[in-house]
């Protein structure tokens, strides 16, 4: 590796040419009195890595993911012992559960004020210990440069994760002959990609040439192993319909005629028949999220079920597969592709067999129940703001990379935003965090500053972050961020309306003092909306605007696509609207609610 010195080194500086040398080249990290040394390092690695300050430690770890979600390279967060490094934990135990690769630097009080209860300490490894991939507290500059060489390690390989590294301050004073090329030692850990073996191809191969109904259902494991072309090749090939779980979304391209868009909870009717219907479920990278399954007795329960994933855990956890594989997705798509191309095209027509009736059936179910909305509402509603941008960033072939907060807003782009390509759509999935989307398209676009970055949010997730508009602003970081702004915590209003007779408790978001007059969320003026975002926007130097009128609506959406800076739109919607279809929670899809 580069930066060998026969010299001494601090441990700081150990750490900042660790980062170059792993192929970091940004860090989002904010500063305190434990890292002094640490960013007293970046400093003098100006010329190479570039840190970016959020306003939140919390903004700068969720900005990390959007890095690590666009690129598929190691996300870098640093932060202060004590409160810094608890501002992290919300964004970590995110990262875990979404398997997205980063480095978590913090550091700690000095060794010998450990268990002292010193200023701002907390036992940072113990808190972390249960939502990170791995964890180390480094006590010893002689180990930096190994622990180093290992976490970054941990974090891209297997089912790839989050890895903190906690430093004392002392730690990072010292200094020692830096050895970069250190070895580490991990017991137990065996990061090789397995393949599946030849026995196994051969019954994925017989299960589809049995199989009358099959379909294909991508996760989140077909993003992060990069192994989109190889499914969409497997779709073409074997005239599959492949639906996908709401991390696998734009791993094969929304609308497409064998895309059954998103299944589960709120996915659309006719990947959730599908699936219910189907005699082969062959899954690829997915870990059955409750909100995929609903009832797990009754999920696919006429299906020959072959799951693959690189996670042994996940395999027989939550559904009973009929043949487990363990392995690296990308591998075993290719291993099966592999056989078929020894195959001659009259055998491999014979393995396909006639897909006529089934693929038929599935248009039918596409063409009886699409995702829609009411297209006669004098209200803009949320599906026709977040369409119409889909519809104008099409029309200007911007491919844009999308982000989302978590609430109704994040299910309505899940469904009516089309994505077209893996790493274009950037969500909080198992964690379902609020405050993940303005931070996390602010990490999308420093690392991705040729592409539109677009998030769409609601406006009580955007207010769990939106400090990091002053990020934005100070970094020239110019994202585009649409509110649609019913006033209320949508989603769970949704959740009260359905099963709790509609009894408001804490989800109106207006003063207190007059609901009725502000509750509605439509046919208010902006200036007596609350907050007035556009207002908060221009404090932050963003451009903004307020939009209630549809006849403004394609207009609004142009001017905040033209904008050259960061710019804030904040759409009136109206909080009665609520996501469909939708299928209970614990439920199957014979209880799913299309209105």
């Amino acid at each position: 590796m580069d930066g060998s010195s026969p010299h001494p080194v601090s441990g700081a500086d150990i750490v900042v040419q660790q980062l170059v040398n792993h192929g970091v080249d940004i860090v989002f990290a904010y500063p305190g009195g434990s890292v002094i040394p640490l960013h007293q390092a970046y400093t003098r690695f100006r010329d190479k890595l570039r840190i970016v300050l959020p306003r939140h430690e919390q903004g700068g770890a969720y900005a990390a993911q959007g890095y690590a979600r666009s690129t598929g390279k190691v996300g870098v967060v640093s932060a202060t012992s004590g409160p810094g490094a608890a501002n992290l934990l919300t964004a970590i135990a995110d990262a875990k559960l979404d398997s997205i690769p980063m480095v978590i630097i913090t550091g700690q009080v000095t060794v010998p004020a450990i268990g002292t209860d010193a200023f701002q300490e907390m036992p940072t490894t113990e808190v972390f210990r249960s939502i990170t991939k791995h964890h180390y507290l480094v006590k010893d500059v002689n180990e930096l440069a190994g622990v180093m060489n290992a976490a970054f390690y941990i974090a891209n390989t297997g089912r790839k994760g989050p890895v903190l590294v906690d430093i004392p301050k002392d730690v990072q004073l010292a200094s020692c002959v830096p050895d970069y090329n250190a070895s580490f030692f991990l017991p137990g850990y065996n990061a090789t990609a397995p393949e599946a073996d030849s026995i196994q191809i051969d019954t994925i191969i017989e299960a589809i040439r049995l199989s009358k109904k099959p379909v294909i259902m991508a996760g989140g494991g077909v993003i992060s192993s990069d192994s989109s072309p190889e499914l969409r090749q497997l779709v073409e090939r074997l005239r599959i319909p492949v639906t996908t779980t709401l991390m696998g979304l734009g791993a094969y391209p929304g609308g497409a005629p064998l895309s059954l868009d998103m299944i589960g909870m709120h996915g659309s009717v006719y990947a959730n028949i599908a699936v219910n219907e189907c005699d082969l479920l062959l899954v690829f990278g997915c870990r059955f999220s409750d909100r995929v399954t609903g009832k797990v007795s009754e999920f696919a329960k006429h299906a020959r079920i072959i799951h693959v994933d690189v996670d042994r855990s996940e395999l027989n956890k939550v559904v009973h597969a009929s043949m487990c594989v363990e392995g690296d997705v990308k591998l075993v798509m290719n291993q099966i592709l592999k056989r078929l191309d020894y195959m001659s095209e009259p055998e491999v027509a014979e393995l396909i067999g006639d897909r006529t009736p089934w693929l038929n059936r599935i248009n039918a179910l596409k063409k009886a129940d699409p995702f829609d909305y009411d297209h006669s509402s004098k209200y803009i509603l949320p599906q026709e703001a977040i369409y119409e941008l889909w519809r104008q960033s099409e029309e200007r072939k911007l491919k844009p990379i999308v982000t989302t907060g978590v609430g109704q807003h994040q299910m309505w782009a899940a469904q009516f935003f089309k994505c077209e390509f893996p790493r274009q759509f950037l969500t909080s999935g198992g964690s379902g965090t609020m405050g993940f989307g303005i931070p996390s398209a602010m990490g999308a676009k420093v690392a991705n500053p040729d592409k539109t970055v677009l998030c769409i949010d609601g406006d009580g997730s955007s207010l769990m972050n939106i400090q990091e508009l002053a990020t934005c602003f100070c970094e020239k970081i110019p994202i585009k961020l649409m509110i649609l702004n019913n006033q209320h915590l949508g989603m769970v209003v949704q959740w009260e309306d359905r099963f709790f007779k509609g009894n408001r408790a804490q989800t109106y978001l207006g003063p207190i003092e007059n609901p009725e007059a502000f509750g509605r969320g439509v046919g208010i003026g902006p200036e007596h909306r609350y907050p007035d975002f556009v207002t908060i926007a221009k404090g932050f130097s963003w451009d903004g605007v307020h939009v209630m009128d549809k006849k403004n609506l394609a207009p609004a959406i142009k001017m905040m696509l033209d904008a050259e800076g960061p710019f804030l739109l904040d759409v009136a919607v109206p909080y009665q609207e609520h996501v469909l279809p939708m299928i209970p929670a614990g439920k199957t899809v014979k209880d799913i609610i299309r209105r």
